[in-house]
């Protein structure tokens, strides 16, 4: 008898794993499209107006400084296909830009003229991956990694008279947390993105540390 009871035991329990296996395995929408906004902590902090401006020379010396900076933070899209409720693959496009005046100066501070509209712009293309440790119906946690490209240009030119460089980027999701409700989801995300050429120039580090996003999922 209790060998009978036991075989039944084992059997329900075998039943009930292939169900929630089953249940796992199942993905309903397998397309996700997202929008978003990310900070610019790094470029406020790197490029902000100037703390020493000259006020003690004289009044025929003249010096341009970059002020009035306007940070746009970051606009970005997102596409993944979810190939398992923890594996999902796709691609990511980010734009930000910075904007500033260049004002000259006299050697008593007083300002002699003003040239507006100048700015400086990254623009990345990159593949990303996304692995999901906690995958609910209403809540999910993940984390996530994409490589790709920085196009940085703007009004600016280098020593070689171009407007326009190309170098690495990276972006690490240490830790992302999505709401769903439905096919709609809400998402807020922590890490950050680095581009650069070289060590000479580095566009941006620990770049977009905070990104909230919008989506759905077909």
């Amino acid at each position: 008898m209790k060998r009978k009871i036991c075989a039944v035991l084992v059997l329900c329990a075998l039943c009930l794993g292939v169900s929630a296996e089953n249940q796992w395995d199942h993905i309903n929408r397998r397309h996700e499209v997202r929008i978003g906004w990310g900070d610019q902590l790094f470029e406020s902090l790197v490029w902000h107006n100037p703390t020493n401006i000259m006020t003690n020379m004289p009044t025929t010396w003249e010096k341009t400084y970059h002020e009035d900076y306007r940070h746009h933070q970051h606009l970005w899209a997102e596409y993944q296909y979810r190939v398992t409720h923890w594996f999902s693959y796709g691609g990511m496009i980010d734009m930000s830009e910075v904007g500033w005046d260049d004002v000259t100066r006299n050697g008593a501070g007083i300002e002699m003229s003003r040239s507006k509209d100048h700015y400086f712009y990254n623009v990345v293309l990159m593949p990303t991956i996304r692995f999901t440790y906690f995958f609910h119906e209403n809540v999910n946690l993940y984390s996530g990694l994409g490589i790709g490209l920085d196009i940085n240009g703007g009004t600016e030119k280098n020593a070689f008279g171009k407007k326009t460089e190309v170098g690495a980027a990276v972006n690490i999701t240490l830790i992302g947390i999505s709401a769903n409700y439905d096919r709609w989801f809400w998402t807020v995300d922590f890490g950050g993105m680095y581009a650069l050429q070289n060590t000479n120039k580095i566009y941006m580090a620990s770049s977009r540390i905070i990104n909230v996003g919008f989506g759905a999922r077909f």
